[in-house]
This record gives structure tokens, C-alpha cells and sequence, in this order.
């Protein structure tokens, strides 16, 4: 994953004061959120699903190699030709040879955030290979130049005023007085746009949600029905997964599904759920000639063996980014990675390096929402704490930073000095917010009064009330 530090503060700035965006963003507790939440109350065994889920994923990482071993014996007796890529460059050029021996000239795409991960497109457009997302989000930030700025809806950040500018600029070819009253004006242009690249591409690839081990299956959960039409009209189906996603058999797939649509977009089942097994049969009435799997490692299996292990779990629902309060604020752009959010936070630095992406487990209140959605129950909150730890110690956080903590150190490691230094901490700000109730300047605390109120102290500790109390010394 391409990345170098980057310049989080400034980048959350321009989000906070990004109209667009925030207006944008505001829909997400009353979508996403508020429809798992009504997903989740009719469903009474959800929590017990849960538990399920992460027995399943946590057994199936246990034994990886096994599994992986039975996916691709599986998958071969079934016609499919199963490739191991170990790095993101294995990857590409694997995918890329593919399409070269198929003469491939037009290339069509299923959302996947694991080409993302790659940079898949740059490199087969670079061999001049035309490559064209058929996803509907993807293809708007296809035509803008942007990466996803969430796992399962990738264009979240855009307005439907952004989508009509963006379709009047590319689609020139299209009658200019054309109009855009509803969101369903738009999807039926790009259907039409879409339409002769399905029926003339030369090779699909997909994504895989799971890697079913007991049959060689591949798995993809869409809404809009483009996966289908990719991975079965062109003559090359190409499925791009990484390793965690194998899942042993067909009825733990099916555990996985049930929670999966519920904590993604709140449905039952999505609108499509398919199963692919292998290329065209002689019996089958349409399908590709041909179908590749291609298994991705880049840096799973250190991940494994590690204290970061848990997020593998992970099933790429999007709810952790739905609920967290900093992901609704500033959204997936800010984060500068392919994946964002809590779990972006989680899992970006074991792929592209603490060094260059060490805010990103600070963008975090540790209020612990992320946890309570996950459906695999991933303990984002202590992950993010143990990356925050690892960041201390190899010292990367800034000088400032750590001579702040080490004076707190010294302070919290003296009980005298600590009732000393609160005592006078608190009756002076109690003093200076007594009239209004609330402080507004707070020594090294501006960036967090800037944009809220900190309720003001009585004037006295709990430890010295404690004692008025007539209760000793607390213990």
C-alpha cells in the first residue's frame, strides 16, 4: 500500500469545514445506522450469531494453512486456476500476465477494496489496458479521480449534486438539456453508459466477500448486480481476495452472511448473493472460459503470528465506520488510506508501516461504539491502544508529547504532589467558570474547547470532598 506520512491534522481540518461534505456525512445515522439498528432488533439471535461469527473466524485463522490448502485443491478440481501472491507487485503482475495471454484489451471491475490496496488500476492502465469500474460508486470516483472513502459505499462523501456535475462533465456525448430530478435518473445514465463495456470487455475481476474451502467457491454480496455481470460475460473471470478470507465450509458461510447485510446496509440479504464455482461447464448456459483466483498475502501472515491477529476477523461490513463519532465527522478521505475508520485505523499501520500512519490510531475517543457494532466482535478499541503503545516506545510520538506524559508520569506516581497539583488545578478553573458554568479556554486544552464547552469543576476534588465527608482517605 502506497503511502508516506501524512499531514491527518490538516486534512481533518479542510473535512470539518467542507460543506459538502458534512452535508454529506449528516445522513449517516439516519441510513446506514438507524437500518442495522432495525436489522439487528428482528433478528432475536443476533448477539448469539455474533458469538458464532467469531468462533468461526478465530477457528478458521487458527488453521489457515489447512484451509487455504483445501480452498485451492477444491477450486482446481472445479477448473479454476488458483495463483499465491505474497506482496502487492506479485499481485499485479500476476493479474496483469493473465490478461496479457488473453489478449485482453478492456478490462471490467466489481468493487473491490483489495485492488485498491494494490493500486491495481494504475498498473493495467499502464500496460495499456482500459479498466473500468462497473460498481456505481466506483465508477463516479472513477470519473473523479478519488479513491473509496468507505469499504461498502465508496461515494458516501458526494451529494447527488456532485454525481449530475460529474456525469455532465464526462458524458459530453449524452443531450445537454437532459435532466436529473431523482437519484434513479442518475443510476439509469450510467446503466446506459455501462451497458456496451459489459457486452465487449474482454476479462472481469471481481472481489471475493468469502472463499468457501469445502466446494472452491467464491463468494461476492452485491446490491447492484454488476458482480455478476463481471465475473460472467467476459471470456476471463479474475477473483482477487486476501488469504483471511477463506471460510471452511458452506454452512459457516452461511453464519457469516446472515450478519453480514444486517451490519452492512441493514437487509436481510443483500439483493445478490453469488456463489461462483469455476469457469463455464458444458451444461451451463453462460459463464467465463476461464477463471483465475489469485490469493494475496502482504503482510496477513506476519499479522497472524502477532498481537494484531484479531483484525483478520474482520468481514468488511463498514459498521465500525458507520458508528464512530470521528468517521461521521470528517469521513474516509481524511484518513489518507484505502481503509478507514476504526478498522482502518486497526489495520493500516501493520500494512503500510506505523511510521506512516501513526495518526491513525489516534483519531479515536475510545468511546467503543466500534466494538459494540462489529459483528465479529474485534476489539478495535484495544488494538488501537496497543498501536498506540507500540508508537510511544519506538519513539514516534512527537518530543512535546512525551515530555507532557513524562511530567504527568511523575506527577500521577506521587500521591502527595498529585492531591496537590489537582487541588490547585481545580479550584483555579472552578474559579474561572463559576460564572458561566462551563470553561471556554482551558490551558493546553484549546483544540478541545474550540468547538465544545468543558463543563467547569465545583472548586474542589472528589478526594477532598470525599474526606469533608467524614470518609477517610479514598483507596
Amino acid at each position: 500500500m502506497p503511502r508516506t506520512a501524512s499531514s491527518f491534522n490538516a486534512n481533518v481540518r479542510a473535512a470539518l469545514s467542507n460543506r459538502v461534505l458534512q452535508e454529506a456525512l449528516g445522513g449517516l445515522d439516519g441510513g446506514l445506522v438507524a437500518r442495522r439498528r432495525a436489522a439487528v432488533a428482528g433478528l432475536s439471535d443476533f448477539e448469539a450469531l455474533r458469538d458464532q461469527a467469531q468462533s468461526i473466524r478465530d477457528q478458521t485463522l487458527d488453521d489457515l494453512a489447512t484451509h487455504l490448502e483445501t480452498f485451492e485443491r477444491n477450486a482446481s478440481a472445479a477448473g479454476s486456476a488458483v495463483h499465491w501472491a505474497s506482496t502487492a507487485e506479485e499481485a499485479r503482475s500476476i493479474i496483469l500476465e493473465i490478461c496479457q495471454k488473453a489478449s485482453a484489451r478492456l478490462v471490467i471491475k466489481g468493487k473491490s477494496m483489495v485492488s485498491e490496496e494494490i493500486a491495481l488500476n494504475a498498473h493495467l492502465e499502464a500496460a495499456g489496458i482500459k479498466t473500468v469500474e462497473t460498481d456505481l460508486g466506483e465508477y463516479i470516483l472513477q470519473l473523479r479521480g478519488e479513491m473509496p472513502s468507505h469499504i461498502i459505499a465508496p461515494a458516501i462523501h458526494l451529494t447527488q449534486d456532485d454525481v449530475e456535475a460529474d456525469f455532465r462533465r464526462h458524458h459530453t456525448h449524452l443531450p445537454v438539456d437532459r435532466t436529473f430530478a431523482a437519484a434513479a435518473d442518475l443510476v439509469a445514465e450510467a446503466r446506459g453508459i455501462m451497458r456496451e463495456t459489459f457486452l465487449s470487455a474482454d476479462a472481469g475481476i471481481t472481489g471475493a466477500n468469502f472463499l468457501v474451502a469445502e466446494t472452491g467457491s467464491t463468494v461476492i454480496v452485491t446490491n447492484e448486480g454488476n458482480g455478476d455481470l463481471t465475473q460472467t460475460l467476459p471470456r476471463v473471470h479474475i477473483v482477487l481476495a486476501t488469504i483471511e478470507k477463506v471460510v471452511p465450509t458452506l454452512a459457516e458461510t452461511a453464519v457469516l452472511l446472515r450478519l453480514l447485510a444486517r451490519s452492512a446496509t441493514g437487509q436481510d440479504m443483500t439483493a445478490y448473493t453469488t456463489f461462483a464455482t469455476g469457469p463455464k461447464r458444458a451444461r451451463d448456459p453462460d459463464g467465463p472460459e476461464a477463471c483465475h483466483i489469485v490469493l494475496l498475502d502482504n503482510g496477513r501472515t506476519n499479522l497472524l503470528a502477532g498481537q494484531f491477529r484479531d483484525v483478520l476477523r474482520c468481514i468488511r461490513c463498514g459498521a465500525c465506520m458507520n458508528h464512530c463519532p470521528v468517521y461521521q465527522a470528517i469521513g474516509g478521505h481524511a484518513y489518507d488510506a484505502v481503509y478507514a475508520g476504526p478498522i482502518g485505523a486497526a489495520l493500516t499501520p501493520a500494512l503500510a508501516g506505523l511510521e506512516a500512519s501513526r495518526d491513525l490510531p489516534q483519531a479515536s475517543t475510545f468511546c467503543g461504539r466500534c466494538e459494540e457494532v462489529c459483528p465479529v466482535k474485534i476489539p478495535l478499541v484495544t488494538l488501537m491502544r496497543q498501536w498506540r503503545e507500540q508508537d510511544f516506545s519506538t519513539g514516534l510520538t512527537p518530543a512535546r508529547q512525551r515530555l507532557s506524559l513524562r511530567i504527568w508520569r511523575y506527577v500521577a506516581m506521587r500521591p502527595r504532589l498529585y492531591q496537590a497539583v489537582t487541588r490547585l488545578a481545580v479550584a483555579v478553573l472552578g474559579a474561572k467558570g463559576r460564572a458561566r458554568g462551563h470553561l471556554k479556554h482551558v490551558p493546553f486544552g484549546g483544540n478541545w474547547t474550540r468547538t465544545r464547552d468543558l463543563p467547569a469543576p465545583h472548586g474542589r476534588t472528589f478526594q477532598q470532598l470525599w474526606k469533608k465527608a467524614g470518609r477517610g482517605v479514598p483507596r
